[in-house]
């Protein structure tokens, strides 16, 4: 009595969709600069910073300069990795890690505005 065909299931995608990851990689990547350049308009419009680069007063130290060279460095290995590897597994470690090295370099930064 039934002479419709019976249901024909659809495969189902495990993997979660087309992976992203170089996009990301990149579009942290770019987005980097402007966030920089934020973070350093941030610390010239507090005084004590800004009175440290016009008269040289009230100077503080944040943390050392060579973490800011390494931060970026890493971030910009962790970059190339990201968008040259092969396997999804590391591509996204290297997602993560560039992420965290442009976070590290960001701090950097804003540390000198305490």
């Amino acid at each position: 009595m039934n002479a419709s065909s019976p249901l024909t299931a659809s495969p189902v995608r495990t993997d979660g969709g087309k992976d992203r990851s170089r996009f990301y990689s990149g579009l942290s990547a770019a987005l980097f600069v402007p966030a920089a350049l934020a973070a350093v308009t941030l610390l010239l419009s507090s005084v004590r910073v800004s009175g440290c680069v016009t008269y040289g007063v009230q100077c503080t130290r944040g943390l050392p300069g060579w973490l800011f060279v390494w931060s970026v460095g890493f971030g910009a290995l962790a970059l190339v990795v990201a968008l040259a590897a092969p396997v999804l597994r590391l591509r996204q470690a290297a997602l993560g890690a560039q992420l965290l090295a442009e976070c590290t370099a960001l701090l950097v930064i804003l540390s000198y505005y305490a």
